[in-house]
């Protein structure tokens, strides 16, 4: 069984090389017999394999990953391609779900069934190689091999390098403001399969069941989508172009998906660039949030500007008299750790449990918010992150055995917090230039 699993990933990844390969001997090659592949088995199961492993809820029609594992993935696999094949393939609008934000608003979530999320995934491991190509260097959001960390790294390369202006940006509602045939037709530069095109017009177009009932989408794609990363790289791969062809202005362009920042050397040049940047957005039909878009200077020290949830500040160096670039979690990623771990010990049901339950609830949320924030200058806000933890903990433990205040001292003393097993969050950061000698 192994064997055979392997045979069709090694097939499926096969033809992704041809792809890729194809797609980058010939910049201008389009692209139109992929159809059939979407639903060829090898894909499906890739593509099933993936989803699972992301898990998530159902969507519009009640069926969940466990409805599929007890009916049997293969035989809804089949279902699937003989849906295709029967030319009877039609997806299901979207459940709307909202997320709530640390600052009270809630964004929009738009879920598809588990089918439409096999088959998006799918047709993503399609497309994605013909796409990589043509991504510029300057894009890092959901890429093959290419990490926030990258993006920030790039950041604090330019900015020690004297780029020391930035214009942090925010575009307003970007997933819910994508104009469709534009984006259609970012498509079609390289993909001139019609059935391909209309399958993802269709995703687009499939609407949104909300509480109130159903609402069609005349505009964006579904943030919760499998494939909505992907075609939101294609739409913004244009604003990539604009920016490194334009030559009125030098800026570098740093962006992750809908978050980017340019940095620029002088604040002349960024004030030019934003005019540049707000032309070419409404151009695409979107545009920059007013209140969250500024221009930052950061030379001295006095600036500072979140990316990607850290704080970058530029901090004196005592030995070498000159400012550099730090990085560190910002205030909001502090507090929605602080959040999480209060969710979990504020609930009184787990009074009756024992420490190590209580451990193996928090270790994988204290591990997880770690190691994506251990790069860079992290030390103080760990050291913080682990008193707030010992505090909690030691509260906890009062509360558990009808007493009063934290007794540090006496009874949860800081020898019981690092014996119970707790993740410390104290001695594990990483410095950018040992990231990058580890990964060179």
């Amino acid at each position: 069984m192994n064997a055979k699993a392997n045979n069709t990933e090694d097939k499926a990844r096969q033809l992704c090389e041809k792809l890729y390969l194809a797609a980058k001997t010939s910049p201008t090659r389009r692209f139109h017999a992929l159809y059939d592949k979407v639903y060829r088995t090898d894909f499906l199961e890739d593509a099933w394999k993936q989803v699972k492993r992301n898990r998530g809820s159902a969507g519009t029609d009640g069926e969940s990953i466990t409805d599929i594992l007890s009916k049997g993935p293969e035989h809804v696999l089949c279902e699937i391609q003989e849906t295709f094949e029967a030319k009877r393939y039609r997806p299901k609008s979207v459940k709307r779900v909202y997320i709530p934000k640390p600052d009270g608003r809630k964004r929009p979530l738009g879920i598809p069934t588990i089918r439409d999320r096999i088959v998006q995934a799918s047709m993503k491991a399609l497309l994605e190689p013909i796409f990589e190509v043509d991504f510029l260097d300057c894009s890092y959001g959901f890429r093959p091999d290419r990490s926030p960390h990258d993006a920030l790294e790039s950041i604090r390369k330019a900015n020690n390098a004297g780029y020391t202006v930035v214009l942090d940006a925010d575009i307003r509602g970007y997933f819910d403001n994508i104009n469709h045939d534009r984006l259609i037709e970012c498509v079609e530069k390289r993909i001139s399969d019609r059935r391909v095109v209309k399958l993802i017009r269709q995703w687009l177009r499939s609407g949104v069941m909300e509480p109130d009932g159903f609402h069609e989408t005349e505009l964006g794609t579904s943030q919760g989508g499998v494939i909505s990363p992907l075609l939101a790289n294609v739409y913004l791969h244009e604003f990539d172009k604009f920016w490194t062809e334009q030559t009125d202005v030098k800026g570098i362009l740093v962006r992750y998906c809908d978050d980017f920042v340019i940095l620029f050397r002088t604040e002349r040049e960024a004030e030019r660039g934003m005019k540049l940047v707000q032309c070419k957005m409404r151009e695409m039909g979107l545009r920059l949030h007013e209140k969250k878009t500024k221009i930052v200077e950061t030379r001295s020290g006095n600036g500072s500007f979140e990316f990607l949830g850290f704080h970058n500040h530029r901090v004196r160096s005592p030995k070498y008299c000159r400012f550099y670039l730090q990085m560190w979690p910002g205030q909001k990623a502090m507090n929605r750790l602080r959040f999480k771990i209060r969710e979990v010990l504020d609930r009184r049901s787990t009074l009756t449990w024992d420490i190590e339950d209580i451990v193996k609830m928090l270790n994988p949320i204290l591990r997880g918010w770690m190691n994506y924030f251990k790069y860079g200058n992290s030390s103080k806000k760990f050291s913080h992150i682990d008193s707030y933890v010992h505090d909690r903990l030691a509260l906890w433990w009062s509360k558990k055995h009808v007493k009063s205040g934290r007794r540090w001292g006496t009874d949860f003393t800081y020898e019981k917090y690092k014996e119970c097993g707790i993740q410390i969050l104290t001695g594990n950061v990483v410095y950018w230039s040992k990231r990058s000698n580890a990964q060179g």
